[in-house]
């Protein structure tokens, strides 16, 4: 866009900035604020994601300009939350993918027996629906007791979500019908208090889940895993945080272990592409086997 300004009569120079630039300008500005006021970093996601969500939430706030929203994330503790957990992958609900989870129950919970301990690790956890609906399946399968899940979130706001435990859903009979399509043979609500409009888990399962802050795309590992359940958090990442992040989970696990991935992801063309074998056609689920 040009414009020619004048200042007390007197032409000034023309300004050739485009619109495109300047909400470039505003991007970084957004990523370097929520950096500094939250710690959460977003600098190494896809740029078409943030992009993306940017724009979702503008929307939603009903505002024009990237500089507009982050005077709103800045000084809303409302705004603020609503984006951050956006950014990181949106609200997770339970049971949200139940042919994904069948499959790791028929799968993956059976080999897992054999271990006298057993590590699990969802990064990224959007905000824990995923870890609670794995902790009831190893409930079901009575090796719970035995059992670690570590869920770990990108930056402190989603994590503070998780520990409240408030898992919103539709209806309750839809919520029974997802589990039940999981693997669940018993009623979702011998694991979750149920009302009309929330699941919230059990002090058991609770107990079973540890929380806490990770970025896979900067931090190292936090232990050695006989499973990563990793749905949706390398599309959020751009390329160079990808092949990070597939390093990471590859030393993350033991030797025979298993790698879930989204319905979309693949472990194809990645460096350790020879170290695993898929253990279902139907399913992104691999196991470690060098």
């Amino acid at each position: 866009m040009v414009e020619q300004v004048e200042l007390v009569g007197q032409p000034l120079p023309t300004l050739n900035l485009r619109r495109d630039e300047r909400g470039d300008i505003e991007l970084q500005l957004l990523l370097d604020a929520l950096l500094r006021y939250g710690s959460c970093d977003f600098r190494f996601f896809n740029q078409s994601v943030l992009r993306r969500r940017v724009a979702d939430a503008l929307r939603s706030e009903g505002l024009e300009t990237i500089s507009a929203l982050q005077e709103r994330v800045l000084h809303s503790d409302r705004a603020f939350a609503s984006f951050v957990v956006a950014m990181s992958g949106g609200t997770s609900t339970l049971f949200a993918d139940p042919p994904a989870l069948r499959a790791f129950r028929d799968n993956v919970i059976p080999l897992l027996r054999t271990y006298s301990f057993i590590r699990v690790w969802v990064p990224g956890a959007g905000t824990g629906g995923d870890a609670y609906s794995l902790a009831a399946l190893f409930k079901e399968a009575r090796i719970l007791d035995r059992t670690v899940i570590y869920a770990t979130f990108f930056n402190d706001a989603t994590v503070a979500v998780a520990k409240a435990g408030l898992y919103r859903h539709d209806k309750r009979a839809r919520m029974e019908g997802a589990a039940k399509l999981a693997g669940l043979e018993s009623p979702a609500c011998a694991y979750f208090d149920i009302d009309e409009a929330f699941a919230v888990p059990n002090q058991r399962l609770r107990d079973s889940v540890l929380l806490g802050r990770h970025n896979p795309a900067t931090d190292g590992s936090i232990n050695e895993f006989h499973a990563i359940v990793s749905r949706g958090v390398l599309p959020l990442l751009n390329g160079a945080s990808q092949f990070r992040a597939h390093a990471l989970f590859f030393e993350s696990l033991v030797r025979l272990g298993f790698l879930s991935l989204g319905s979309s992801e693949n472990i194809v063309k990645t460096a350790h592409e020879g170290a695993f074998r898929q253990v279902t056609a139907e399913q992104p689920i691999f196991r470690r086997l060098r």
